[in-house]
């Protein structure tokens, strides 16, 4: 039987044992025909020369020029994260090598935490944090249905939620919100109308979405074009009462404008909830308003693949790998041509 690949995982050891646990390396042994684990590409030359396939994920350095020179028998790239921006440089995918990415899997749990946010800042229990529910006094008093009046805007029955971006955390967060009586939008410049009709959503231009929608969901990579894509303008648009959520990047808001603009709403009375798990700068600073205002929730970067759900990146890769094996196309090739414009 002929041997598999030559296979070198070069991850960071704490990012090792928490995608590649024994059973997953074990997963990967028994494809392969020789497995190595290095934290970086320093020395281990007489290994690299054999490489044919390399696994990365966080914190793994460039694969540049210099180490795919170091790799001459290296074919394919599995990424075991999302992105690899910052992880593998062009002249990998120029050079012919195959590169496979968890994009798709590490979009999963967020479009789940997307999910359980809009329904839960529909209804009202995300925030402000620091005071009871409305209406909570009247209810436990026995007040009973009585107390629904004031929550009357409360709700997830035909609400409108626009989703920013179509990329692929946010066409599954649009394929969940589609399940419930929700009235779904998105704005992307590179959906098609054939491509909206198969998601079943009604495409609008941006502002348009950011003013009539309950709920505002961003979900756009970060490219210079969509760089404080929500910014004082449109910002300043937002409805009374509405729902601002990013898990996508933070440099798509903009981080002094939203502060303005959650001022103003104070000021004024107008309601506005913001749910924050990437923010700019990343970390915030102990100072900033954000922090503090009971409206605002931050979640530090929860949304995407945590404990359990990393387990499904590393499956994902030995998953790719067997593909390699038996001679089928890669289920998550990067698409080169369009990476300058995906997350």
């Amino acid at each position: 039987m002929e041997s598999g690949p030559v296979v070198t995982c070069v991850l960071e050891e704490s990012t090792r044992r928490r995608l590649f646990d024994e059973r997953m390396l074990g997963a990967l042994r028994a494809l392969a025909g020789e497995v190595t684990v290095l934290a970086d590409f320093t020395g281990a030359d007489d290994v690299l020369a054999r490489t044919e396939v390399l696994v990365t994920g966080w914190g793994t350095p460039l694969v540049d020029a210099a180490v795919v020179d170091r790799m001459p028998r290296l074919r394919a790239v599995l990424h075991s994260a999302g992105t690899v921006r910052g992880i593998v440089d062009d002249v990998v995918h120029e050079r012919g090598i195959l590169v496979s990415t968890q994009a798709e899997a590490n979009a999963i749990p967020v479009a789940e935490f997307t999910l359980a946010v809009v329904l839960l800042a529909n209804k009202g229990v995300l925030v402000p944090a620091t005071t009871p529910y409305p209406g909570y006094d009247e209810t436990r008093q026995g007040a009973g249905v009585g107390s629904h009046g004031t929550v009357a805007g409360v709700g997830n029955y035909g609400k409108r939620v626009g989703v920013v971006g179509a990329s692929r955390t946010g066409r599954r967060v649009v394929e969940a919100l589609r399940r419930h009586d929700l009235e779904v939008v998105v704005y992307d410049p590179y959906l098609s109308p054939a491509a909206a009709d198969l998601l079943g959503v009604a495409p609008l231009g941006l502002d348009e979405l950011v003013a009539t929608s309950d709920v505002v969901t961003v979900h756009a990579p970060a490219t210079p074009e969509t760089y404080h894509q929500l910014d004082a303008r449109r910002l300043a648009t937002l409805r009374d009462g509405a729902v601002l959520v990013n898990t996508s990047r933070g440099s798509l808001v903009d981080t002094a404008a939203l502060e303005a603009e959650l001022a103003r709403r104070a000021d004024d009375g107008r309601g506005l909830t913001v749910v924050l798990d990437v923010t700019e700068p990343d970390p915030l600073p102990p100072t900033s308003p954000l922090l503090s205002d009971p409206r605002v929730l931050v979640t530090p970067h929860v949304a995407g693949s945590k404990g359990t759900e990393l387990r499904r990146l590393a499956q994902g890769v030995v998953d790719e790998l067997a593909r390699l094996v038996s001679g089928v196309p890669l289920a998550h090739r990067v698409d080169h041509a369009t990476l300058a414009r995906s997350a």
